[in-house]
């Protein structure tokens, strides 16, 4: 069972900065993408950042310049360095992962989502 346990959300005021950090449980996986998304009620989800397992981001319109997506391979785990933050970045945040190997734990996998408020 693979498992994308969150970490980093909270309350900041605008301007502000906040990290988050997505680690998928063991570290016997092979990932290829990872990935974060945001939702805010009544909306879809959308992706914000992508990264591959080389290190190729995408990014959405809407955060390029402040934020940042990276990985640690090593540790499956993926971070998402949030500056300059705008109440429209309020929303609850999932982590994502395409993972290809071992063959039995193939498939796209989600964090349970984490909350961001950006308010003064």
């Amino acid at each position: 069972q693979v498992q994308l346990v969150e970490s980093g959300g909270g309350l900041v005021q605008p301007g502000g900065s906040l990290r988050l950090s997505c680690a998928a449980s063991g570290s016997s996986f092979s990932i290829n993408a990872m990935a974060w998304y945001r939702q805010v009620p009544g909306k879809q989800r959308e992706l914000v950042a992508t990264i591959t397992s080389g290190g190729s981001t995408v990014y959405a319109d809407s955060v390029k310049g402040r934020f940042t997506i990276s990985r640690d391979n090593a540790k499956n785990t993926v971070y998402l360095q949030m500056n300059s933050l705008k109440p429209e970045d309020t929303a609850v945040y999932y982590c994502n992962a395409g993972v290809l190997a071992p063959a039995r734990f193939r498939g796209n996998y989600w964090g349970q989502g984490t909350q961001i408020t950006v308010s003064s």
